[in-house]
């Protein structure tokens, strides 16, 4: 009675009527595909929420400001939290490979991340000033590894797991049913800011975000997840990291996708300079943490779904149209700033700007996930995340600098800059090959 539920639910969902749709998976895996699917939904909302409620550019942001933790700490955070998860990748897929059954590796990420996210609030707790800022990004660094390794492997298990068409689909109702919890969380946090914005207010919302990743590891773990062949190859120059970045000299589509990928970040970079332009501009009131929050919970919601619809059709387009809303918004972002006094100085302005960077920059994650997942198969799959995720890692590393650079040019300087680079990452992604229509 719940199989047929489920699958009712999974054909209405997907709009799929009468045979299944298993294309690019096994025979074997087309049999178990409404419950991994649900499964990896309901996983992925859980730790997508935990993400959100331990986010580096708000709330871990507001927590060492809280505890005193010098600037020059709390500026290091978003940058090791990102590249930290991403560099590690290229090295992880030599062990990865060689594993038929991959899910497994999430399942300790997953962990690991709720004891380093626990930890944070610990600390929040428990120390004060440099100290705690130190102990904070060394449990950063910690859940950065941790992350590494389920990102190496979660989009291997869903190309595995979930069937070409339905996969952006997939990732697009996550989005959504997490922004559903997200703004329900952050109408909370809004409500608590009036009268109880305590440190143990703030602990407490990390401690919650970390049982996210527990809860989601124990669900993860349920995935029917079907051997695949593996290499059993010698050491050899083939498994080493600097054979694996070879791969963007010998692979011109892996290529030209990586250097997009590069472009796109400004939909992320951009994110935390809207926050620091409403605190310079309206004030470092509580209350706009929960702002930010419930327009970012919104934004999932009303466009989730129909970046994952739009994605299995043409991921690249969702890349190209996402960064060029992320763009259009920053060059007016920055004309505001500069030249009308008025409606800078406006509160709603800022969550509104929020609210469509998180559509556009939803976008971004949704086209680029599932394009790196339908442009490959197998090991193969898995050598294209780690090495563009070890390479956006590095890119990131250095971007971070940016932060040093803001007290030098004007925030929305850096809005405008990032905003053009993402003009040409629009360009770039247009021009990749749809590989949704790509034939098996």
């Amino acid at each position: 009675m719940a199989n047929s539920l489920l699958d009712k639910l999974y054909n209405k969902l997907n709009n799929e009527h009468g045979n299944r749709v298993c294309k690019d998976i096994t025979e074997d895996a087309c049999n178990h595909v409404t419950r991994n699917y649900f499964l990896i939904l309901l996983s992925s909302t859980l730790t997508k929420l935990g993400d959100t409620l331990s986010n580096p550019k708000t709330v871990l942001t507001w927590l060492m400001s809280y505890v005193n933790a010098p600037v020059s700490l709390i500026s290091l955070v978003v940058p090791i939290r990102e590249s930290g998860s991403m560099i590690p990748q290229i090295a992880l897929t030599k062990y990865i490979n060689k594993k038929p059954i991959r899910k497994w590796v999430w399942v300790i990420g997953s962990c690991l991340q709720f004891v380093a996210i626990a930890s944070i609030g610990f600390i929040t707790l428990l120390f004060k000033g440099t100290l705690a800022g130190w102990l904070i990004l060394l449990a950063v660094v910690v859940f950065s590894l941790s992350r590494s390794m389920c990102s190496v492997t979660s989009k291997d298990v869903l190309g595995k797991s979930i069937p070409k068409t339905r996969r952006g689909t997939l990732k697009g109702y996550t989005v959504s049913v997490s922004g559903v919890l997200v703004l329900l969380a952050g109408l909370y946090m809004l409500y608590k800011s009036k009268s109880d914005a305590t440190i143990d207010f703030y602990s407490n919302v990390v401690f919650f975000a970390s049982v996210m990743w527990l809860f989601g590891a124990i669900i993860y773990s349920r995935i029917k997840e079907f051997p695949q062949a593996v290499s059993e190859e010698k050491e050899s120059k083939n498994k080493d990291v600097v054979s694996k970045l070879e791969l963007l000299k010998t692979d011109k589509q892996f290529r030209d996708f990586v250097i997009a990928r590069s472009l796109l970040l400004c939909s992320a970079l951009t994110a935390p300079y809207y926050v620091v332009l409403a605190q310079t501009n309206i004030g470092k009131e509580s209350y706009l943490l929960g702002l930010f929050i419930i327009a970012n919970g919104i934004a999932s919601i009303i466009s989730a779904p129909f970046w994952g619809r739009f994605s299995d059709r043409s991921s690249k387009n969702v890349m190209a149209v996402s960064v060029l809303i992320a763009s259009a918004l920053g060059i007016i972002a920055y004309f505001i700033i500069s030249f009308s006094e008025t409606l800078k100085s406006t509160l709603w302005i800022y969550p509104l700007a929020f609210f469509i960077l998180g559509i556009a920059h939803g976008g971004v994650r949704l086209g680029r996930k599932t394009y790196v997942v339908d442009m490959a198969k197998g090991n193969e799959r898995t050598n294209y995340v780690a090495v563009s995720n070890t390479v956006i890692g590095m890119i990131l590393l250095v971007t971070g600098g940016l932060s040093a650079l803001v007290s030098l040019i004007s925030t929305e300087d850096v809005i405008l800059v990032l905003s053009l680079f993402g003009i040409l990452g629009a360009y770039k992604s247009y021009r990749l090959p749809n590989v949704e229509a790509a034939k098996d």
